[in-house]
């Protein structure tokens, strides 16, 4: 018998080294290399409709209930992006607009987090949060490291105190910049830190507290402001002054709109400096984060380089030089579309589909919610009974119908606790969540008259993660 290769014509010896083709094959008569340099260039529309093809393969973003990064924006947002798509946001000499635009933004965020009108609020775009953490938290251990040299004290024993809910850029930040890393375990029913733990993991070479205000695992915010009052009652015992950076990745576009009167942010005095992901809740595409600090003093001057070969003089307090400035413009589009009204009522919307998913979810009484306490639009549940199938053949079965519901095991202590999250973003509309209910009950169905086998050690064997789910 012919193999089905000479049938073709099809001799390549590598097969998987090389990218096949569909109707594309018109114009194609040799496969495309996938991990070399093709010989030769090919037409515009033909390398398009390839990758188009391949990228087929990706889940839909609407459907990708795992994350909290935003997947819709307006066609005006996606025009701006895609005109500025071609300025380097750090060539402030070339581009001046731009770095006003960002500068806008920082004085609006400063505001929305309550800054202290005599105060001069600094902050900076980042490439999301987590090169906005690496910033806040450098400046809180330089400006330890000033305290303890002022003082003659050592300073080769930092240390930083937080949650094991934290998401895992602050153990890279730990790890690159030597820190040793505090974390507060979870318990079964206590899912964030509390002041009174935070008051047992400090000490004098802590160089600040992480409060979450927002857990990915659990949608719940840290208490803030008790946290600060326990560091206050600290500082009256010991003299240690020691600083709260919040981590308001998740929560800073949702609580200033949603709950208000909580006083989470530059409100306590004790809160230096604040990281807020504009690619999540403040609704543009990735990657755009900011970090603030409350005062111009909280930023060390050591930490800001100035260059001068861009033209003029460039004041830089990034990780990254080049970067493009599209997501600075489109994070301020937003802030112009929306304003302080159009926030609060898609964060409001939010919340009432999360509310009505809640619902739904107990009403089938197989469930079990870990976000009672949540304040992000975020729910997160298991399974009552886990004897014929787990979370993770849940999270399996609903995938063929296109859905990303992640299942994952809670941090260390707890980590034989697994559950399902869904993450409601703008575009999940009631239409969608009746849609997701339905398949779920389906699935249950089907799962309860198949009643997959149990994989032995499946939680142990590392099904989903521990750590930082974003």
């Amino acid at each position: 018998m012919i193999s089905r290769e000479k049938r073709h014509g099809d001799v390549h010896p590598e097969r998987s080294n090389h990218s096949g083709s569909t109707y594309s094959a018109r114009y194609f008569t040799e496969e495309v290399p996938k991990f070399k340099l093709p010989e030769k260039s090919m037409p515009a529309k033909v390398a398009y409709q390839l990758i188009h093809d391949e990228l087929n393969l990706d889940g839909n973003p609407s459907l990708n209930l795992a994350s909290f990064v935003t997947t819709w924006m307006e066609p005006e947002a996606e025009k701006l992006i895609v005109e500025s798509l071609n300025k380097n946001f750090v060539d402030q000499e070339e581009y001046p607009q731009t770095m006003v635009i960002q500068d806008r933004c920082v004085s609006m965020l400063a505001k929305l987090f309550n800054a202290p009108s005599d105060s001069a609020a600094v902050g900076t775009a980042a490439i999301g949060s987590s090169e906005a953490i690496m910033l806040g938290g450098l400046a809180a251990k330089w400006n330890w490291k000033s305290r303890r040299k002022a003082e003659g004290k050592p300073t080769d024993k930092p240390n930083i105190v937080m949650g094991i809910d934290v998401q895992v850029v602050w153990d890279k930040f730990a790890r690159y910049f030597e820190v040793e890393p505090r974390l507060i375990p979870m318990e079964h029913g206590k899912y964030t830190i509390t002041p009174e733990e935070v008051k047992e993991y400090v000490d004098e070479n802590t160089i600040a507290v992480v409060a979450i205000l927002g857990s990915t695992f659990t949608g719940e915010y840290e208490p803030v402001k008790e946290i600060c009052k326990a560091l206050d009652e600290v500082q009256a015992e010991t003299g240690w002054n020691i600083p709260v950076h919040v981590d308001a990745a998740s929560g800073g576009f949702v609580a200033p709109f949603v709950e208000p009167e909580i006083a989470w942010d530059f409100r306590n005095e004790r809160v230096k400096s604040i990281n807020v992901s504009g690619h999540k809740f403040g609704l543009v595409y990735p990657g755009i984060g900011w970090v603030l600090w409350r005062e111009e003093q909280d930023l060390p001057e050591d930490l800001v380089f100035h260059v001068n070969y861009l033209g003029g003089d460039l004041p830089t307090f990034n990780l990254n030089f080049s970067r493009g400035a599209s997501h600075v413009i489109a994070q301020y589009y937003n802030f112009l579309r929306l304003g302080h009204e159009g926030y609060m009522r898609i964060m409001k919307n939010l919340m009432n589909v999360t509310d009505w998913l809640d619902k739904r979810i107990l009403e089938m009484d197989r469930f079990i919610l870990l976000s009672d306490n949540r304040s992000l639009p975020v729910c997160v549940f298991q399974l009552k009974d886990t004897s014929k199938f787990t979370v993770f053949h849940v999270s399996e079965k609903l995938r063929e119908r296109g859905w990303i519901v992640p299942a994952y095991t809670l941090p260390d202590n707890v980590t034989e606790e697994a559950v399902l999250r869904i993450v409601v973003r703008e575009g999940f509309s009631h239409d969608l969540a009746e849609m997701l209910i339905e398949d779920l009950k389906r699935t249950l169905d089907y799962l309860d008259k198949t009643k997959p086998a149990l994989a032995e050690g499946l939680l142990e064997s590392g099904a989903g993660p521990t750590r930082g789910i974003c």
